[in-house]
């Protein structure tokens, strides 16, 4: 499937990604329209590929483009949106974090067809897993082209995905902190750094893709009895760690959810 015209406004992280991702072998859109600001990654995006092309402004970008991006940060989302004039029947789709619906329909101003999306760095190459609300198979298309797709059915799914997602930095923080506890117990960092990543990276392939044993069973099949595996994940336990996470995912799920 092929999209004639898609425009991004807002180039930041996530818009060369999508880009980078869209215009991979084969080619999504026919053509992409980026608004100018970010001068350094729009101009990238246009010298490397010959069907980027830099707008002159933001209503550039929505007036050339079949499928609009607000990829946009949620302080200045309102003036941003408020400031450009959308067709009726037009799909926009929202990767402005933490932003109520209603707000965004509000903000737009026109019967488009409004769809919210959490899209990740790694669509660029193709390994991205996004979520999107409400249902859309066009949309859906377009993020299964990138990786996958995952279809909310209600926004409370969407805001527990959101939530999940703000994982990330806790995940490489991990990580660092275990990277850490071997430099300072006399292992070079390189070699830690060369240990954890691939073992990390294991452990998640392990946990994907068709057939994969529940999470809760992954964990007892490593946790052998009386092992080290065991005492690790207990002592995590005893001494708070899964209830300060269970409790950082309540707090961000309040703050998505405007609570």
């Amino acid at each position: 499937m092929n999209v004639n015209s898609i425009g991004f406004v807002g180039t930041g992280v996530i818009t060369e990604a999508m880009v980078r991702g869209l215009l991979a072998e084969p080619a999504y859109a026919s053509q992409i329209h980026v608004s100018p600001r970010s001068a350094h990654i729009a101009e990238t995006l246009a010298g490397e590929f010959a069907t980027v092309r830099i707008a002159n402004d933001n209503q550039d970008v929505v007036d050339r483009s079949e499928m609009v991006f607000l990829a946009i940060r949620p302080q200045v989302a309102e003036e941003v949106v408020r400031a450009l004039s959308f067709r009726n029947g037009q799909t926009v789709v929202s990767v402005v974090a933490a932003t109520e619906r209603q707000a965004l329909i509000d903000w737009v101003g026109a019967e488009v067809r409004l769809v919210q999306a959490i899209p990740l760095p790694f669509v660029a190459t193709h390994q991205g897993v996004t979520a999107i609300y409400p249902p859309d198979d066009t949309v859906a298309a377009l993020f299964d082209a990138l990786g996958m797709a995952v279809q909310c059915q209600s926004r409370k799914e969407y805001d527990l995905l959101a939530a999940a997602s703000a994982m990330m930095s806790t995940y490489f923080g991990i990580m660092e902190t275990v990277a850490g506890w071997l430099e300072k117990s006399g292992l070079e960092r390189a070699k830690a750094n060369a240990y954890i990543a691939p073992l990390f990276a294991s452990l998640a392939h392990k946990a994907s893709g068709p057939g994969a044993e529940p999470f809760s069973t992954l964990s007892r099949e490593f946790a052998t009895r009386g092992g080290l595996n065991e005492q690790v994940l207990s002592d995590f336990d005893k001494k708070g760690g899964i209830a300060a996470l269970t409790e950082a995912l309540d707090g961000v799920l309040a703050r998505i959810e405007g609570r």
